[in-house]
């Protein structure tokens, strides 16, 4: 698909509960995430079994039980781009020249109780670092399933978020 093809994709609202004190931002959404409306929506990514080891719940439960479990727990989940046009749901193919990031001065003051950020992986961390927040945010290795590192080392590193 040639880029003025590729269409402009919006990514997905936040999710944010009561109170949350912890956002976990992705870069943008996979195309099947886009495509079911649900945030890590690829079986490969290992998000949701990281999360679920860390907060104490079945990564294998409904969409809609792992959000409760999250945002009961303080966790609030966002991406950092907006919107923007890519070719698949690689982040190495996200059109740098069409991204549009999300307004994370505005987003914190709707929620001032969040008072740490981790990004999920390099491409996230880098452009969060373009936003401009003053939200201080540590970088995770990536949930992804492409990154190779074993799910240990992974939830090792992840287990940061709950202290």
């Amino acid at each position: 698909m040639t880029e003025p093809q590729m269409p402009l994709r919006a990514g997905l609202p936040a999710v944010v509960g009561n109170n949350p004190q912890v956002l976990i931002l992705g870069s943008f959404p996979s195309e099947k995430s886009l495509d079911t409306g649900e945030y890590y929506a690829n079986t490969r990514n290992q998000f949701w079994r990281l999360l679920g080891a860390l907060i104490g719940f079945d990564a294998e439960l409904p969409y809609i039980d792992r959000i409760e479990a999250i945002t009961g727990a303080g966790v609030a989940l966002w991406d950092v781009v907006h919107s923007c046009r890519r070719v698949g749901s690689l982040d190495a193919n996200i059109d740098r020249k069409t991204l549009v990031l999300n307004d994370f001065t505005a987003f914190l003051a709707q929620h001032p109780t969040i008072e740490r950020g981790f990004v999920n992986g390099l491409t996230a961390h880098t452009l969060f670092q373009q936003a401009g927040s003053a939200l201080p945010a540590t970088r995770l290795p990536s949930s992804s399933g492409a990154l190779t590192m074993s799910f240990t080392d992974k939830l090792a590193a992840w287990r940061v978020i709950r202290a």
